[in-house]
């Protein structure tokens, strides 16, 4: 199918152009500039909400509990799960996880698996680029879960308006490792399994390290959320607390800034991206290699060798 025809069927509302069309940008295939073009126009319309924590505090479920809640409100939406790469192929562990099995035939929700492809902060660059694509075909709220790689995963604050830091019951004792990395990235703290013991302790330990720490820089002061997707508790709430702090940002005119601050580091992570490539291009050349090799050789060190190379080019 040509490019024209899948933007076309894709504005028709076909689910099949859409998930060719995320094909298309992920690989980065001959039209993808062109495509994301076309559809860019299009975009900013829907709420991003990202979820993040470490593995096990059970982010799929809670994800799958606040779908068929926001589906009982008629709000559709588009989900993309971020799975771990390997670094030697690029290729994802994909499928590890049982997700959301009871949305896969609801058209008013599409769920994508993506691998991060070695991205230490957890989001590879052809998210944001998928992300566009969910937003241009008109989906409400656009969900992404993250890796679940603990303080790695601060890249999600620059790509969600809205964080969501997801916790175990027996985090309480880690809160002070935490604070130093992924705690301050977050916008919502939610206790999952909060049905368990210990998930009180929790709440009152991220309480006070809230109400210790100034609020965001926007104003707002971060709530915790008790849930359990398994007795779908909390769920009502904590979207509730999502809507209230895209209302917050839209008023207080933080989401215009905010998303201008993502749009100027995604330009940068893609110019990153390009330099790597022809740095690792350029490597390859006899003159960057006889530099190496005297470097080998223990006749220079290799941060000489760095600034031989990086003049010469």
């Amino acid at each position: 199918m040509e490019t024209n025809q899948i933007l076309e069927k894709f504005n028709q509302g076909s689910i099949r152009a859409l998930g060719r069309a995320i094909t298309i940008v992920e690989n980065r295939e001959k039209d993808s500039d062109y495509l994301l073009n076309e559809l860019n126009k299009n975009t900013g319309k829907a709420h991003i909400i990202g979820f993040t924590g470490s593995p096990g505090a059970g982010k799929s479920s809670l994800i799958d509990s606040l779908v068929a809640y926001l589906r009982k409100n008629d709000i559709k939406v588009g989900i993309i799960a971020v799975d771990p790469s390997s670094p030697f192929t690029g290729g994802a562990i994909l499928g590890d996880r049982i997700r959301m099995i009871q949305h896969s035939t609801d058209k008013g929700v599409f769920i994508r698996s993506m691998a991060n492809r070695g991205r230490t902060g957890g989001l590879g660059i052809a998210t944001k680029d998928a992300i566009k694509v969910l937003d241009a075909f008109g989906f409400d709220v656009i969900i992404i879960e993250t890796v679940g790689a603990g303080q790695t995963e601060i890249d999600i604050v620059k790509t969600a308006d809205t964080v969501a830091v997801v916790l175990n019951p027996e985090a309480g004792d880690d809160i002070q490792a935490f604070k130093a990395g992924i705690m301050e990235i977050a916008d919502i703290f939610v206790i999952n399994k909060a049905d368990l013991p210990g998930a009180g302790r929790t709440r009152i330990s991220i309480e006070t390290s809230v109400h210790e720490s100034k609020a965001k820089d926007d104003n707002w002061l971060t709530p915790v959320i008790m849930t359990s997707s398994f007795k779908t508790q909390g769920i009502d709430e904590l979207w509730n607390k999502v809507r209230e702090h895209y209302n917050h940002l839209n008023t207080s005119g933080e989401l215009e800034r905010r998303r201008f601050k993502n749009l100027n580091s995604e330009i940068i992570a893609i110019l990153e991206n390009k330099l790597k490539n022809y740095l690792e291009l350029k490597l390859k050349e006899n003159e960057s290699l006889n530099i190496i090799q005297k470097a080998g050789e223990k006749q220079i060190t290799s941060r000489i060798a760095a600034d031989e190379i990086f003049k010469r080019l």
